[in-house]
């Protein structure tokens, strides 16, 4: 009985060793496959003719703006007002009523200066997968800008990279991470390379295809 729960016991340690080093390999995976496509200063980023903003809810869980919005609005404003893109697809959750990311990102850009006809959104954008393979198979883009913070636009990057989309990433001021982020973050790094190399994943809505006019 003990030689067999030693043994059931090692093969969890084994486990979860595996695990371990395949969550380490796919976080250093995402940034090397992303690291020469990310850009911090809008004076050398390539121009694009559109700008994807990846969403998140305005306001923060204490109230007030959340600092991660004001910043990506921020800086696709930056890219807009220096011609480094022409649109902007702002891609956000809205499944359920009274929660609209996009509509909150359009409102906030307009209020900046850009023109209303220069946005477009995507009210389906659940999860950062579903906001890449939309942006190319829904909106019909193929190249464009992704805007966020940094450790975002690393998986943004990645995940579009490898669908064959030649996207690049324009970093957003970010917060400090707090450890519960930069946890999560990591999680979902490995959880982005699961989604391309093993599950095969779909993003949960496509549907009729969406003219961006330029």
């Amino acid at each position: 009985m003990i030689k067999m729960i030693k043994k059931i016991l090692l093969t969890f340690v084994a486990i979860a060793v595996i695990i371990g080093m395949s969550m380490v390999f796919s976080y250093y995976h995402v940034l090397s496959t992303s690291n020469d496509y990310m850009y911090n200063e809008h004076s050398n980023i390539p121009t694009n003719n559109v700008g994807v903003v990846l969403g998140t809810s305005k306001y923060g869980r204490l109230g007030g703006v959340n600092p991660y919005f004001k910043h990506r609005m921020d800086a696709a404003y930056e890219l807009y007002k220096h011609k480094k893109i022409k649109h902007i697809l702002v891609s956000g959750d809205n499944h359920v009523d009274g929660y609209n990311e996009p509509q909150q990102m359009k409102d906030y850009l307009v209020s900046l200066g850009v023109k209303e006809n220069h946005i477009t959104m995507d009210y389906a954008g659940l999860r950062t997968f579903d906001s890449m393979i939309r942006a190319e198979k829904v909106f019909g883009q193929h190249s464009f800008t992704i805007i966020s913070q940094q450790f975002h636009n690393e998986r943004a990057v990645f995940i579009a990279r490898t669908n064959g989309i030649e996207a690049i990433g324009y970093n957003a001021k970010s917060p400090v991470l707090s450890k519960r982020m930069k946890l999560r973050e990591f999680l979902a790094k490995y959880k982005a390379v699961l989604d391309i190399y093993l599950l095969k994943t779909t993003p949960k809505f496509l549907g009729e295809k969406i003219e961006i006019e330029l």
